[in-house]
This record gives structure tokens, sequence and C-alpha cells, in this order.
């Protein structure tokens, strides 16, 4: 029996980590490699974007699926049949897995196990996991064993800290080669339309996330915050308000969620309320982020992707499943000095107030003290430069060509 094709699989279990693993997905196939995906939480959408393969059939679950939920989240998984779709795919996992040269794990984890138990070589990228939440990493059972293991022939991390802690807790090297969920906001984006582009007013950011419902939730949260801001950013030319949507929130949508909140949606397909004036855009992300001085968020990934642009960030949290008060405080220990957040419980006035009075503050700090440059260090430090798929991609491909080893 000869050696397996010089095919490899991707193997993730996150919206983001798709993100990531189709990026290094499409590295890899620049080297000359076959690559196939599968997703264990929703379609692979990011996969199928970037021209992958995705193995099985897929399915989306309304919380996400496997991320950092709240409670009620983990219940609503398990009521949709979150557990028995998993093992599904797994059990798809170990089939494909035998006919692979190697599998790229993006995730945390239940896809390292599952690698490690399906005896091929691994490449892992351990970006769920992060130093920076405690000081030092506590891996899950049985996560640090599988990793200390030789079929892990190479483990990346998400930041420097994390490598170095890494390194020393197993005991093998774990390199630090960037993210690649950074490579795709860093694309090119032409200037957002409309009057005002280049003007010298301040320009806010809202990224209200991704996943339904709870992307609409979070946008009727952040249009509260909007009618709470100082005065002189409220005024005409004070504050230029750009959101980044996705297609699922179309305009029929935007206009019933928002007129209940005194906004009127103009044909020209702007949210206007008093002197407020909000652009609404789909499919210009990178753009908005990009482009703006501020963001208002309340995503995980592409908040990463904002602090790695140098951005501060204000936050809000919500009520979840994904972006609970929980996630947002995680998320702070994370992204660290870059990121904002008012107190109060989620939707409740000291919240929405504290958050408009935070987010005309930031930007006082961004035209009186160095706080942009403080921003552009630390998203260095925290997630890294550019060109992180491509180094992974690269590093996979030495594990390709390295003489055989035996596998514990």
């Amino acid at each position: 029996m000869g050696d397996p094709p010089r095919r490899l699989l991707l193997l993730s279990n996150g919206h983001g980590e798709d993100l990531s693993g189709s990026l290094i997905g499409q590295e890899l196939q620049k080297l000359g490699l076959e690559v196939v995906a599968l997703p264990l939480v929703g379609h692979g959408g990011a996969y199928r974007q970037a021209g992958l393969p995705v193995l099985g059939h897929t399915r989306e679950f309304s919380t996400g699926g496997l991320g950092y939920t709240s409670l009620g989240g983990r219940l609503t998984e398990l009521v949709q049949g979150q557990l028995t779709y998993l093992l599904s795919q797994l059990v798809l996992f170990f089939r494909e897995a035998r006919h692979c040269a190697a599998v790229v794990v993006v995730g945390d984890v239940i896809p390292v196990l599952a690698a490690w138990c399906s005896r091929r070589p691994v490449v892992t990228y351990l970006v769920a996991y992060s130093s920076h939440y405690e000081g030092r990493l506590r891996l899950p059972w049985p996560c640090g064993s599988c990793l200390r293991s030789r079929r892990f022939r190479r483990v990346f991390s998400r930041d420097a800290f994390t490598a170095t802690d890494l390194s020393h807790q197993l005991g093998r090297p774990v390199d630090f080669l960037g993210n690649p969920f950074l490579d795709r906001v860093l694309e090119s984006a032409p200037p957002l339309d409309g009057p005002g582009v280049g003007a010298p007013s301040p320009r806010l950011g809202l990224l209200p996330g991704s996943r339904l419902p709870e992307a609409l939730r979070n946008f009727e949260l952040m249009l509260q915050v909007l009618t709470r801001l100082p005065a002189a950013l409220q005024a005409s030319g004070g504050l230029q308000l750009n959101a980044a949507l996705v297609g699922a929130i179309d305009k029929a949508t935007v206009a019933r969620l928002s007129r209940p909140l005194g906004w009127q949606l103009e044909p020209s397909g702007r949210l206007c309320r008093g002197e407020l004036e909000l652009r609404l855009h789909w499919g210009e992300f990178q753009a908005v982020v990009q482009q703006a001085d501020l963001l208002l968020a309340m995503t995980g990934t592409a908040t990463e992707q904002a602090v790695g642009l140098g951005k501060p960030v204000v936050q809000l949290a919500g009520g979840g499943p994904q972006f609970s008060p929980n996630f947002a405080e995680a998320q702070r220990r994370l992204l660290g000095p870059s990121l904002f957040s008012a107190e109060g419980e989620p939707g409740s006035e000291r919240s929405l107030g504290g958050t408009a009075a935070l987010v005309g503050e930031v930007l006082h700090q961004l035209q009186h003290t160095d706080l942009g440059e403080r921003c552009r260090r630390n998203g260095l430090e925290r997630i890294g430069g550019p060109g992180g798929a491509a180094r992974m991609a690269g590093q996979i491909l030495q594990v390709l060509n390295e003489p055989s080893a035996p596998l514990q």
C-alpha cells in the first residue's frame, strides 16, 4: 500500500475558525496541494466562498455551536441536536482522514482530540486559546497530552505571549506566525460612497455581528446608543456613522426594527433620526473597518480584526448567546487596552448611556492623546502582522516533505 496522496483535511469548529481555515487552505492550494474542509459548526460558508470543497451535509445552529455561549445557549444546542450532529461529523472525519496525508486543525480541544485519534500527522492552529486570559494558559484535558504527541508536527498559537507560555508547558516549540483572519480585513477596499468621505469629522463604524437573530438584537441596542451620544456628536457633521450588515439583515428588516425607536429609513438606504444619519453597508465590511476611527462592536472575530488594524473598539455587551457579558469580559482580557466597555446590564440605561458617553470619550482621546499609536502597538502584539496564512502554509508543506516519523 503506497503513501497517501498529498491531500489535506482542514478541521475547524467555529465561524471565525472557518475563516482562518479557508485562508490557510487557499495558500495551501497555491502550493499545489489538494485541500478539503470539514467544519464541525455551521455550513462552512467561508470555505465555500474560498472555493474549497466542504465535506458532508452541514447544518447551522442558532447559537453558532461549540462557541463561548451562555448556559441557555448550551441548552438550546442540546435541544436542537447539536451533540448528535457533532458525532455524525466526527464519524465523517475519521472516514475521510484515512485518505489524507495530514490533518490541519483550526480550533480547540474537540478537533484537537479528534485529530489525535485519527493517527494522522497533525498541524494545529490554536486560535481559541490565549495566555492573555489568565496569565497562564490552562489547556482543557486532554488537549495538553495530545499536543505533546509526535502526531502533532507543528503547533501555532494566536499570539507571542501564548507561544512562549505553551512552549514551556508542552516542552516543545510553539510558534506564533500571525493570525490568518487579519489578512482578510487587509484586502483593498474602495472608499465608502456618499458625501462626508474625507471630511474631518470622526468616523464610527458599527459591527452588530452576523448570527441571526442575535445580530438583530445587537443592532437594535446600537441604535439606542446612537440616540444617547453627546449633543455635539449628534449634530450634523459631528460624526460619520457607518454600519456593516450581513445580507440577512435586509432593508425591510432594518425598517421594521428601527421604526419603533424613532428612526426613518430613507430611499437612499440611510437611517435618519433628527440630525443623526447612519449609512448602511452590505458586503463592505473591510471598508467600514478600515475607514473607521473607532468601532462600536458586538462581535468576536471582527473585533479581533479591528484590533489587528490598530483600531480602538467600544464594546456593547448583549444578551447572547454569543456576545454575552461573559464573552465580552473574556475578549477584553484577550485584546487588552484597545477595548473599552461601560458597566451595566445589557440593554439597561446604565449600559446604553455609559456606552454613548464612552464613544465620546474615546474619540476625544484619539484627537488629544497618543491613543491611536498605543492601539497600533497593541494590535501588533496581540494579533500580529499580515501574512499569517502564507507562513502557516509554508510550515505545513515542510511537514509533508519531512521524513516520516513514528506516530505515538
